[in-house]
């Protein structure tokens, strides 16, 4: 029997940009997926080669093939929403972030509409899905401004017992209260931390406590801060070898780097010879150089001398 050939196809489409590998099932299972003329199902395998449809639209090959791995970070302003397109016509991150070549970004995780800071962007589905996925438990930092004094047995509470969401128990990993230069302020600052992120999570675990939340802004995602100097609504791509990193961490291979291929990439031996034949040679002083008489001087000395 013939081993099958090709790469899942949710995860083929995953890589290629059309969302996780979660959201990608989901459109295979409705029914949107075709694959050769054929509606697809979970468990179908492709390569580049084959035709594929997503939505009825058919997708290039140059698409379907691997590109490498791109990251951004990106300062989400507060009033942009997560989504691609928007039925009330209100702003979205996506029209702030750069043209992608045969692919398309793909958030890690959502803030809502009103919630500022990190947001971690990928062309790559199967990265983007692990790092979201609560096994690799990555954490998430937030900045929350509440309004009124929070007591000491709240803040523990929040940690240790934590609360019953209608989704399921959730508590913070650490809350520690943030300084505040205003005395007479009612409104208080702290610096929380999770490894989950599910819709509304943060702001729903204070609500469950009696505590309103009327600022969130998220400056850390793993090992990712924010970066001091990234300005609101603009992005900053990581390095090939901060990408590698990255797809190490959640058990994904490395790859070479984008801006050489196979055909490009010399050996340091073959480097060393190339610059070895590229030195001038050293050549040893003529013999008049040395002050000694060539053939040349003692031809010479058969010419009459010129009379002055």
């Amino acid at each position: 029997m013939n081993a099958p050939t090709g790469e899942k196809l949710q995860k083929i489409l995953a890589r290629a940009g059309f969302g996780s590998r979660r959201s990608v099932e989901a459109l295979i299972e409705q029914g949107l997926v075709k694959i050769n003329g054929r509606t697809a199902k979970l468990g179908d395998r492709a390569t580049a080669a084959d035709k594929i449809k997503v939505r009825d639209q058919a997708v290039r090959e140059t698409r379907l093939q691997k590109q490498p791995t791109q990251v951004i970070l990106y300062n989400k302003p507060e009033g942009r929403l997560c989504t691609r397109n928007d039925e009330k016509g209100r702003d979205t991150i996506f029209a702030q972030l750069p043209r992608i070549v045969n692919g398309r970004w793909i958030s890690v995780g959502r803030l809502d509409l009103n919630t500022s800071g990190l947001l971690v962007l990928t062309n790559n589905g199967e990265l983007a899905n692990r790092m979201m996925h609560p096994s690799y438990e990555i954490e998430r930092e937030y900045t929350v401004r509440v309004f009124g004094e929070i007591s000491d047995a709240i803040i523990k509470q929040l940690v240790t017992t934590g609360v019953v969401l209608e989704d399921g128990p959730a508590k913070f990993g650490k809350v520690t209260k943030m300084p505040t230069h205003e005395a007479d302020s009612m409104n208080q600052w702290y610096r929380v931390t999770i490894k989950e992120g599910r819709n509304r999570e943060v702001r729903r675990i204070w609500a469950a406590v009696g505590v309103q939340v009327s600022r969130l802004h998220r400056v850390r995602y793993g090992e990712f801060s924010l970066p001091r100097n990234l300005r609101k609504g603009k992005t900053q791509e990581l390095s090939w070898k901060q990408v590698n990193q990255l797809l190490k961490s959640v058990h994904l291979p490395p790859e070479a780097r984008p801006d050489l291929n196979k055909h490009q990439v010399v050996s340091e031996k073959k480097k060393k010879r190339m610059q070895t034949a590229s030195k001038p040679v050293a050549r040893k002083p003529s013999l008049k150089q040395r002050g000694k008489r060539t053939v040349h001087d003692l031809n010479d000395w058969d010419k009459p001398k010129r009379r002055r």
